[in-house]
């Protein structure tokens, strides 16, 4: 607009020019081309200035705060030792060196054996690999039931609401931890692993649906979601596009911080010998091992106790950054630049 207005008197100058002698004329061409080539940086200038993206913002301010940031290069590398760790090994987690029975670490077993013989540093990479995916995989399993779930049970209100709400608070007084004990030691082999899978995510979702539904309740109510409906959208339609990525902050935290508690879940059940089964391994079982040889064997329980401590501590420290860096009140999380 302001670019048309300059060149309109440019052109009512070009029109007076016939009462002015031509050195003026070309003075005053000058000026108005002058007036134009700013008219035109400065729309420029404007059209090149970019909003800050929310997830550029919170990227931003997750990685501001030093400790998160310390959090997630100790995950990182934990999940490196964890997929590549067995090439630089000498043993294979099921060989026995029936020469080296319960030795220390040294520079054939860098993490020493345990009393049947089996090298602790291969040991420890897949109980370390297999402890991070139960955690993982049925974290966010648990997450996606729990937001569909406990949305739905909101968005739909009335009877659906009602029932729902009754079902969730049925399955809260279910001992769980023994229906996932159950389903693990009815399981045979390799796959035992998957079942636990399994039993964390059937029964992990309960409590976060119903933080999810306390929250959808709110959400419900906005306009965008009123006017989706007048405008006849599918009610998952509205589910799956409005509610759910409205409550992202939530689900990645707790998406983050589940991982530690289905680790500590996996390692519960199989310390109590109740989970993961030979001839496979985890941390849980590691530990297992351990607790009986800690005054003969102590770098058995030792090496599995240190990488549990780290995986637990580095994802306590990422929710944190995560928690700081999405909530807006949050201090520690500086200034947006």
């Amino acid at each position: 607009m302001a670019t048309d207005n300059a060149n309109n008197a440019k052109s009512e100058t070009a029109e007076a020019q016939l009462d002015l002698d031509p050195q003026d004329a070309a003075v005053a061409d000058a000026v108005l081309d002058e007036e134009a080539k700013a008219v035109d940086g400065n729309n420029k200038a404007e059209g090149e200035f970019k909003r800050t993206g929310r997830m550029t913002l919170y990227v931003r301010r997750f990685f501001r705060r030093p400790s998160a940031v310390v959090g997630l290069v100790m995950l990182i590398l934990l999940v490196i030792f964890a997929l590549v760790g067995s090439k630089f090994g000498k043993w294979h987690y099921e060989d026995l060196d029936f020469l080296s029975l319960g030795t220390a670490p040294n520079s054939e077993h860098w993490f020493g054996t345990t009393g049947g013989g089996s090298d602790m540093y291969a040991m420890v990479v897949r109980g370390l690999g297999r402890s991070l995916a139960i955690g993982i995989i049925s974290s966010i399993g648990t997450t996606i039931l729990a937001a569909i779930i406990g949305t739905s049970i909101a968005f739909f209100q009335g009877w659906v609401e009602r029932i729902g709400m009754w079902i969730l608070d049925m399955l809260l007084v279910v001992p769980s931890f023994l229906l996932i004990a159950m389903i693990v030691r009815s399981s045979a082999g390799m796959s035992g692993w998957l079942w636990l899978i399994f039993g964390l995510v059937a029964f992990g979702w309960i409590g976060y649906a119903r933080v999810l539904r306390t929250l959808t309740m709110s959400l419900r109510e906005l306009d965008y979601v009123r006017a989706a409906k007048f405008m006849g959208v599918g009610s998952f339609r509205i589910i799956l596009r409005h509610l759910v990525p409205n409550l992202g902050s939530v689900l990645i935290i707790n998406t983050v911080l589940g991982v530690v508690g289905a680790v500590g879940s996996e390692t519960s059940l199989s310390f109590l010998g109740l989970g993961i089964k030979a001839p496979d391994t985890s941390l849980g079982t590691l530990l297992n091992d351990g607790q009986s040889v800690v005054l003969t064997a102590p770098w058995v329980l030792i090496f599995p106790s240190i990488v549990l401590i780290m995986v637990t501590f580095s994802v306590q420290l990422i929710g944190d950054g995560l928690r700081d860096a999405i909530d807006p009140y949050s201090r520690s999380g500086g200034k947006a630049k």
